[in-house]
């Protein structure tokens, strides 16, 4: 087994255990208490409260507009709130500057400077810091190491990939050492292959140094792929935080489960509650819907039933009759490689997604456009939300 294996594995055994915020004693390293920011007539935060933990690496995820930067660069110094207190290990830093605190901060750019050196850049802040110049020389090899960048260190930006380029970032802005690195869209630039293979040598570097990492992004899979903990945001305020698994299987709403991945929405009027779950009656779903759990909703409540593409079933051949099955026609694929996503069109015009794994190279009677199928989805797979 190779050592980067081995490496690998013993971070990802790490994140699996690691859940400080499941402790009433901890204390968070970064505390935002009702923070809230204007720009004029727009409301940029709302009386937002999070905790962030040592060694925690989170994510902000949300769309354009919804205040995730403005949070980071509060937290940056580069934006004072206009209420609220951001404490860093108990102490309100809401209005020190910058250079006051032990947060650093890689911007998407990577506003490397380009009459410096590999080297030159990674020192720049060491100088700013006025360390002696042997442990700048060290530090720097150090960080050169860190990012593989061994080598290179003569290098002008221009000289190097945009792959180089983001380490050489990331190496300036953890060489002093802060205690918290802000990364704003910081893989953007990369193209998907870099971009994938980066996200683990986040992982795997955020693991070794023990630093706080706190990533803004729009992208989800990113999100989900590097964070202990992600929180979505929607108009200045948080909705949920939670582990990636836990937000995108059990999300609070349908605005979080709309934004985290492809999801379908099944509208219903509650019916029964019993031993075999929820039972809705669904003016798209003749036989009904039933959920196998859920909240406890009077008659005639109405609610919608969350279900990934991924959990839905695309059968060729009529299903045993009951509830969650539904019938229509092929309106498109998607073929992906490794999935291939199907719309499927119902007889009231409702477009519902299917994902299929091409778990195999060939499939005897291929779905193809046009096509008569049905759908159906396990009670289990049915996550019910009120709002």
């Amino acid at each position: 087994m190779s050592a980067a294996l081995n490496e690998r594995r013993g971070v990802g055994a790490a994140r699996s255990t690691f859940a400080p915020w499941e402790d009433p004693a901890a204390r968070p390293l970064v505390s935002f208490q009702g923070v809230s920011k204007r720009f004029g007539d727009h409301q940029a935060v709302r009386g937002l409260s999070l905790d962030i933990y040592e060694r925690e690496f989170f994510a902000l995820l949300g769309p354009s507009g919804c205040g995730k930067t403005t949070l980071m660069r509060m937290l940056a110094g580069f934006e004072a709130p206009d209420e609220g207190q951001i404490l860093l290990e108990g102490r309100d830093i809401a209005r020190l500057p910058p250079h006051a605190r032990p947060v650093h901060m890689m911007f998407q750019s990577y506003a490397l400077f380009p009459h410096l050196s590999v080297a030159q850049n990674i020192a720049f802040g060491l100088k700013q810091q006025r360390l002696p110049k042997a442990e700048i020389a060290a530090r720097v090899e150090e960080m050169l190491a860190l990012v593989r960048l061994e080598g290179l260190q003569r290098r002008k930006p221009h000289e190097l990939s945009g792959g180089q380029r983001q380490r050489v970032a990331l190496a300036r802005a953890i060489a002093p050492r802060p205690r918290i690195l802000l990364l704003d869209e910081p893989l953007a630039a990369l193209d998907r292959r870099l971009r994938e293979e980066t996200q683990f040598e986040l992982m795997n570097l955020q693991h070794e140094l023990g630093v706080t990492f706190m990533i803004v992004t729009h992208d989800q899979e990113e999100a989900m792929v590097v964070a202990d903990r992600l929180a979505v945001m929607r108009e200045g305020e948080v909705v949920q935080v939670g582990r990636p698994a836990q937000v995108y299987e059990a999300p609070a709403d349908r605005y979080v489960a709309g934004f985290l991945g492809d999801v379908n929405l099944f509208e219903g009027r509650m019916e029964a509650q019993g031993a075999e779950g929820l039972r809705f009656a669904s003016a798209e779903v003749p036989g009904g819907l039933l959920a196998a759990e859920g909240p406890q909703l009077a008659p005639g409540a109405s609610a919608w039933l969350a279900v990934r593409p991924e959990k839905m079933g695309l059968h060729q051949e009529p299903p045993p009759e009951g509830a969650n099955r539904m019938a229509g026609e092929v309106h498109d694929i998607g073929y992906l490689g490794d999935w291939t996503t199907y719309v499927v069109e119902l007889s009231s015009g409702r477009r519902v997604k299917v994902a299929r794994a091409n778990a195999s190279r060939q499939v005897e009677r291929p779905v193809s456009w046009g096509d008569k199928v049905w759908l159906s989805f396990a009670p289990d797979s049915a996550v019910v939300l009120v709002r």
